[in-house]
């Protein structure tokens, strides 16, 4: 790779590191830099027998992949194998040097923001047992109120010197970005990054912009976006066909006036969600609009600034607690793949399926590699090749970037496991749908009947198990219902009816799973998606000996649920659905009990709580839940959920 001269005002390192994938005898790191860097990675920690143990590694290329995301913007794909174990329930610390101009530069020096008070370099404990987790979804940027991430920092503040009190890992299952709904502030900050960090631009076919320069200069370029959709003939055809008379884009996103639409517009949101770097390099400054929008623009400016401003905090956690992630709808589209028709519509025109496709290459390189980094060995050659060859305009091959967003479509290896007590499985319930057959407008089963028996295989013989669906598999029972009626009445895209129990082959085969004598005796099921958090304490009826099932959702990290709307959903649920309604007997999980914990701070015995925040769960030795809480965005007292057995159903 030709080594790139470093802008003499850009800082060393734009985003990063974030800890990702931790194993016994493996460390995955994510970051993105000015430039390609020449690093070494220092690990150390205390041995009880041996006293302070210190390793340095250099990031050579067996150990670190580089990939040129623009002229001054490089991507590290950091994946180092190790001889010797890593300590578990102690201390590891960490630090990147970096050579610059014959000096090395180590985190403290271009990061200080990563680093906690009294640290010298961050740090890191490999649990020994998956016995505390953090997690949640749906951290939208403007939505008001602070951001949920922010509780995990406390948390690791608040740890310092206790290293069984850190947690295992912290699970992001969905909508770390909202690429479908994006505030005009967020998007100015975007071309801005672009511009400044020169990201390579690319053609787009069958648009009504001819490249993402004309994107940028389109008058329609902000709060206006579905308006360029693919030229007038066609976007009648993408808007109307399949969806029952209804006008509705294939962007079904109510909110999607800001659409993403190219790779570097993805790419630039990650690093402006992920690092407060990239805010002090620029000075977003409001595009030119009529009144009313400019008057959102201002209101939204204020929450993006707020949240601009605590993610020196965020990236600090990022830094020094494993995380793993995996998508959901908004990550690349609102009611991405939900019915076959859908998938027909978006994959027919060049224009929606690159939209889609760049979202899928962002999600790739900034969330997926890191999850499980030799999944994707056969798909960076092609990547890696992509952006090292822009055109003389700066532009990446059309054809290129068109035949890789083919290639991720048909790709099957997004889910991936984490082995340890109890096992983690990570479910992809996006891109392997259970598609129907006869009504291609029906919405499809989350998993198809292939992914299943694979999960059910990944189930075999394990104690317990640790499922994360980022839609949850036993939901809100008035909710679903109301998604049935609708689809029934042929407009299933107006209220995302999108459920583990939707689609009756795949939740007969879920459900079959369950009742398997060789699969887990323990299952906690994580999830997000919703806007809300509950939790569900589940058993097989005529099952004396199990399993025992806790589904625990929490969504989202910054966003909510209409609140008059969710009250009412949730005293009319508790109503129609109470333990003795005869209305049970009319739904899909007839044959089994679900009870309901209370949040600890419901005034009215309500099941959902509706407030911001991160999900918190300690597991005993069996993989059962201990405790399970939300820690509240807002910093008040954490919700405990509360087991109620008069609550069941």
């Amino acid at each position: 790779m030709t080594r790139q001269a470093p802008a003499p005002d850009l800082p060393l390192v734009l985003a990063g590191p974030l800890l990702r994938r931790l194993e016994t005898r493996r460390l995955v790191l994510w970051l993105v830099a000015s430039r390609p860097l020449e690093a070494r990675l220092q690990l150390a920690w205390d041995d009880p027998q041996c006293g302070p143990v210190e390793r340095e590694l250099p990031l050579d290329a067996s150990r670190c992949q580089r990939l040129p995301l623009g002229r001054q913007a490089s991507l590290h794909l950091i994946d180092v194998a190790l001889d010797e174990a890593l300590p578990a329930d102690s201390f590891i610390h960490y630090d990147l040097l970096v050579d610059d101009a014959g000096a090395t530069r180590a985190i403290a020096d271009w990061a200080p923001h990563l680093l906690y008070p009294g640290q010298r370099r961050p740090s890191f404990v490999r649990r020994g047992r998956l016995d505390h987790l953090l997690h949640g979804s749906c951290r939208k940027p403007h939505h008001p109120g602070r951001d949920g991430l922010l509780q995990a920092d406390q948390l690791l503040q608040a740890s310092l010197g206790q290293a069984t009190e850190r947690p295992a890992l912290l699970m992001l299952s969905g909508d770390q970005i909202y690429a479908d709904d994006v505030a005009g502030p967020m998007l100015a900050a975007i071309h801005q990054l672009i511009e400044r960090l020169g990201l390579y631009g690319e053609r787009l076919e069958g648009a009504t912009v001819a490249d993402s320069e004309a994107l940028l200069a389109h008058p329609d370029g902000y709060y206006r976006r579905e308006d360029l959709l693919p030229a007038y003939t066609a976007n009648e055809e993408l808007r109307e066909r399949f969806f029952g008379g209804v006008k509705k884009p294939v962007f079904t996103s109510a909110n999607a006036h800001n659409h993403l639409v190219t790779c570097a517009e993805v790419l630039a949101m990650y690093l402006l969600v992920w690092s407060p770097t990239p805010w002090r390099l620029i000075a977003p400054v409001m595009p030119a609009l009529p009144a009313r929008l400019a008057e959102r623009y201002r209101r939204e400016e204020t929450t993006i600034r707020a949240f601009a401003a605590d993610l020196p905090q965020v990236a600090r956690a990022l830094a020094q607690l494993p995380s793993l992630m995996i998508f959901d709808d908004h990550d690349i589209t609102d009611d991405w793949n939900l019915s076959a028709r859908w998938e027909q519509s978006a994959y027919e025109h060049p224009f929606s399926r690159r939209i889609v496709g760049n979202a899928l290459i962002g999600y790739l390189l900034c969330q997926g590699w890191g999850n499980c980094p030799e999944a994707f060995a056969a798909e960076l050659p092609a990547l890696q090749a992509l952006f090292a060859a822009p055109d003389p305009h700066q532009r990446l091959d059309a054809h290129a970037q068109d035949a890789i967003v083919q290639r991720l479509l048909r790709f099957e290896h997004w889910h991936y496991s984490l082995p340890g007590q109890p096992l983690l499985l990570v479910l992809d319930t996006r891109t392997r749908r259970w598609r129907s057959e006869r009504y291609l407008s029906r919405p499809s089963g989350l998993m198809d009947w292939e992914a299943l028996c694979e999960l059910q295989h990944a189930l075999l013989d394990e104690p317990a198990v640790v499922i994360v669906s980022p839609a949850p598999m036993f939901g809100v029972k008035l909710i679903e219902i109301i998604q049935r009626l609708f689809t029934w009445a042929g407009h299933p895209l107006l209220v995302d009816a999108e459920n583990w129990m939707a689609h009756r082959g795949a939740a007969k085969v879920m459900l079959n799973i369950f009742r398997h004598s060789r699969t887990p005796a323990n299952y906690v099921i994580l999830s997000g998606d919703v806007h809300y958090s509950f939790a569900y304490d589940i058993h097989l009826r005529h099952r004396d000996r199990g399993p025992r099932i806790w589904q625990i959702t929490s969504s989202g990290i910054k966003n909510e649920f209409p609140a008059r709307l969710l009250d009412l959903f949730d005293r009319l649920n508790r109503w129609l659905y109470a333990p003795r309604s005869p209305l049970n007997w009319f739904t899909k999980r007839r044959t089994l009990q679900i009870t309901p914990r209370i949040p600890s701070r419901s005034p009215r015995g309500e099941r959902l709580w509706n407030g911001a925040g991160l999900g918190q769960v300690h597991l005993d030795a069996q993989g059962q839940p201990r405790t399970i809480r939300q820690l509240n965005a807002d910093g008040s007292e954490p919700t405990r959920f509360e087991s109620d057995e008069r609550a069941a159903d």
